[in-house]
């Protein structure tokens, strides 16, 4: 004779409950924690725009992120900087006049003193001038700003390069910094007025989580 199992509903319910208070138990302790995460990480892109107070003060996520055209300038040292030149590494990118009045400079140097602070992970990240007029004050770049890139943002190209940024032509007068990844994608920017050390958490974290760059 075979012996017939009990059905499902057969089942001692007492048997049953250890398991379901697992579960809850897992909800009740983990649950708050994805939310959390989902509403820092994920907020921006499901729509919810929540961010904790600690943190407003950092850079202005650009989103979608934007990948540069596919142009060709001019560097100050007659090299050619097209997209691809700023592939495989995080770059800090500063648009303005060549001359670099006070603003800019003191853009290039919050730029410079950030990737200096990364320490060993400073090979990831370079630092990249887009001048669009009056381009440039070489005895200054050259002896402050020892590799940096700067690059002719003028005439077609440089419009081109500039409609990608948020402000479009008006990019140069802005002051702000920007954040452009290892695959060519313009993706956060820095008001002038904000606390500099913002700059260097959020390129901390990026470096971290990246394994690209």
């Amino acid at each position: 004779m075979t012996e017939s199992k009990a059905p499902e509903s057969a089942v001692d319910p007492a048997r049953r409950r250890p398991r379901s208070q697992a579960w809850i138990l897992v909800g009740v302790f983990f649950g708050p924690l994805l939310l959390a995460f989902a509403l820092y990480y994920g907020g921006h892109y499901l729509g919810l725009n929540w961010r904790p107070a600690g943190s407003t003060n950092r850079g202005d996520l650009i989103h979608p992120a934007r990948p540069l055209p596919q142009v060709e300038l001019e560097t100050t040292d007659g090299k050619k900087l097209d997209t691809q030149g700023l592939h495989g590494k995080w770059n800090l990118v500063y648009v303005g006049d060549g001359q670099c009045d006070a603003r800019c400079r003191e853009a290039l140097v919050l730029m410079r003193q950030t990737r200096l602070a990364l320490n060993d992970d400073m090979t990831r990240v370079q630092r990249v001038f887009l001048a669009t007029a009056n381009c440039c004050d070489d005895q200054y770049l050259g002896t402050e700003h020892v590799g940096l890139i700067t690059a002719k943002a003028e005439g077609a190209a440089g419009q081109q390069m500039l409609a990608s940024f948020p402000d479009g032509a008006a990019t140069a007068t802005t002051g702000r910094i920007y954040i452009v990844d290892p695959l060519g994608n313009l993706m956060m920017s820095y008001d002038p007025q904000a606390p500099r050390k913002g700059l260097l958490e959020d390129l901390k974290k990026l470096l971290k989580l990246s394994h690209i760059g």
